[in-house]
């Protein structure tokens, strides 16, 4: 079966007059049917602006596509026109961001938003369309006498999941959750991640999963792809990467996770910081915060390879070490 989603070479720069911003450098990704991508990396490696790209929502100026493809369903999303993407974005690729206050309209009923959802994607009346928007706040764990609320009369958890109900309103193949719990408490985190799972199974639909947290990737999803400085340097399955993290920025990661079996007074961190998007190093981005790091790191950019069957690392010494 074909993959549902695949990214070829995509490359996306933010275009100021303080320089070019490379926020997505020759990206590379798989997803298949049915399957949860976990997205992961620290704040500025380019993971929201591929979740924008997929959706056609770069803002421009200054965001600019420089090149590659994205293939959804058989079909390049970069060569579709902005009528037939508006059929598309809500109808087959549905976006969760991270504060539902931002994705709510204040001076509107829940319901007549969900039903307006409905209406731009399905042939059904008014009257049917406030029905299934009802259906849908059941669906999501909200009472139907609720329906006629607004925004403001809900708690943050409520109003994620009134956000949940308006992206799968339609039914989507594809879900794009970008830190859909980040301004939540933890208690309501676990209780709107447990939904998403649920929802996304009764469904059918794939999703990629833009988060901070590897307990949340562990918990979720299928595949996991690591991002830095623009770039994917590790993807893999979900099992694989937790067993055998192979990229020097991905060992960090897991390193930087606190043990609570251990008695420390320090965590582990990653030194230095992310590099300017402006402003790359030379061959990899990682070079100069990586403790394998050689001369040949600062002379050319690392590519893909396979260290273990499924399993792709952006790091030439790392996987020669693993095969």
């Amino acid at each position: 079966m074909n993959d549902l989603l695949e990214i070829k070479d995509l490359t996306i720069h933010y275009v100021t007059d303080g320089g070019t911003v490379r926020a997505v450098e020759n990206l590379n990704l798989r997803l298949g049917h049915g399957e949860t991508l976990g997205f992961v990396g620290e704040t500025g490696a380019g993971k929201t602006t591929t979740a924008l790209g997929i959706m056609r929502l770069i803002p421009s100026p200054p965001g600019v596509v420089k090149s590659g493809r994205i293939i959804f369903d058989g079909e390049d999303l970069l060569t579709k026109s902005e009528a037939e993407m508006r059929a598309i974005r809500g109808g087959k690729i549905a976006m969760i961001f991270q504060d539902p206050m931002t994705s709510l309209n204040p001076v509107m009923t829940v319901d007549k938003q969900i039903a307006e959802m409905i209406r731009l994607h399905r042939d059904v009346d008014k009257a049917e369309s406030l029905k299934l928007a009802g259906d849908m706040l059941e669906l999501v764990g909200i009472k139907r006498e609720r329906m006629h609320d607004y925004p403001h009369q809900f708690s943050g958890g409520m109003k994620q999941r009134v956000v949940i109900a308006i992206a799968l309103a339609c039914d989507p193949g594809l879900l794009i959750a970008d830190e859909p719990t980040t301004a939540l408490d933890v208690t309501i985190q676990a209780q709107v991640l447990e939904l998403m799972k649920k929802l996304k199974q009764q469904f059918g639909a794939s999703m990629i999963l833009i988060t901070h947290d590897l307990g949340i990737v562990a918990d979720i999803c299928d595949k996991v792809a690591i991002m830095y400085a623009g770039r994917v340097v590790e993807y893999a399955d979900k099992r694989a990467l937790y067993a055998n993290p192979t990229h020097p920025y991905t060992i960090g990661l897991f390193n930087s996770v606190p043990d609570l079996d251990e008695d420390r007074e320090s965590l582990n961190v990653i030194p230095g910081l992310m590099p300017d998007p402006m402003d790359l190093p030379a061959g990899c981005a990682f070079h100069p915060r990586c403790a394998y790091a050689t001369s040949v790191c600062s002379e050319s950019k690392p590519e893909m390879m396979e260290a273990a069957p499924g399993h792709f690392v952006a790091c030439p010494i790392r996987g020669r070490e693993r095969k």
